[in-house]
């Protein structure tokens, strides 16, 4: 393993809980099989000509593991990694700041890079393309440009909005690549990994019940196996089998689908409000007394995916689904796909 494992130049933006438990390497790895093989055979390619690897976009919902597959790239190309977020760059002199540190094959991760502001992304072109910065010196009659040569750098990016990422920034990354959501069974293996990295003992039905609940998503089964943890501790001795996990999973008001509370609330104002819709996002917002965006981001991916509802030019609609959860018949109507 390389001295400079893992070694950063700026504040990580996630908790010493997420980090301790990343994998290191690609064989660590659970699920995204198919994104892990392209990144690896980019790597191979790249140091086999002795080159630096080619940009990378790195899509999908949180949690799923973008942040850990940059570390993982930079660990397998044997160079360091600045990390930091679109947001936090304000003006071209932070970025020039962050380009100039770099050496020669280091990787710039960059997170919820889609909120990158339109000006700093013209003066990342050229940086991608053909690793120069342009800066404006001075102001009105005595601005002047200074080009400054960059060290050949990979950009890692990575967005949960890939929609709102400009198309000319999208097209500068040699590899655009999506991350889904986990199966209950890589999520098992995620499960007892960092449970044997906390020291947690586990057996193979309990981490499966705690996969089946953590609605696909890594950071959400890790977090839940603290919980579980926890609750082991006090109430079972520190062992955590099925039964155990269940109970600790039931006092968070997760069931077994993964539906947590505020899902639930969703689908009964949809179901009992709304007539199972159509209705808008903002009236359903209203109606259980949540924000717009957290209805959109947080909970609806899950519950589409799940197929509990689905998005319509009109609205939110309830799906065939979502009455059977909460013990409803499903209705027919004239010309319904239900039917």
């Amino acid at each position: 393993m390389p001295d400079n494992y893992f070694k950063q130049t700026t504040e990580a933006p996630d908790t010493p809980f997420d980090v301790s438990l990343r994998p290191p390497l690609f064989s660590e790895f659970a699920g995204q099989e198919k994104v892990c093989q392209r990144l690896e055979l980019m790597v191979q390619a790249a140091k086999g000509r002795g080159d630096v690897l080619d940009h990378i976009l790195l899509s999908g919902p949180p949690g799923l593991g973008k942040t850990t597959l940059a570390y993982i790239l930079a660990n397998a190309m044997g160079v360091n990694i600045k990390s930091t977020s679109g947001p936090t760059i304000e003006k071209a002199g932070d970025l020039a700041g962050l380009l100039t540190t770099l050496e020669r094959g280091d990787v710039l991760f960059i997170d919820e890079i889609h909120r990158l502001q339109p000006a700093i992304e013209e003066y990342l072109y050229p940086a991608m393309e053909d690793f120069k910065l342009d800066i404006i010196i001075d102001q009105g009659p005595n601005a002047r440009s200074v080009r400054l040569n960059l060290p050949k750098f990979t950009l890692v990016g990575a967005t949960t909005r890939a929609g709102m990422l400009s198309s000319p920034l999208r097209s500068r990354f040699a590899m655009n690549t999506r991350l889904d959501y986990y199966a209950a069974e890589e999520l098992q293996v995620i499960i007892q990994r960092s449970a044997g990295l906390l020291d947690i003992t586990i057996d193979a039905p309990g981490a499966l019940e705690i996969a089946a609940r953590s609605r696909g998503t890594p950071r959400v089964a890790n977090n839940l196996l603290r919980w579980v943890r926890d609750f082991a501790q006090v109430k079972a001795a520190g062992n955590a089998d099925r039964e155990v996990a269940d109970r600790a999973l039931t006092m968070l008001d997760i069931d077994r689908d993964g539906l947590d509370e505020g899902d639930k609330r969703i689908l009964e104002a949809l179901l009992h409000k709304f007539a199972g819709g159509p209705v808008g996002l903002n009236s359903l917002a209203v109606a259980i007394g949540e924000d717009a965006g957290t209805l959109e981001d947080v909970h609806e991916p899950y519950l589409i995916m799940q197929g509990y509802l689905k998005r319509t030019p009109q609205g939110r609609v309830a799906l065939p689904l979502a009455y059977r959860k909460l013990g409803l018949e499903v209705p027919r109507r004239e010309g319904d796909l239900f039917g």
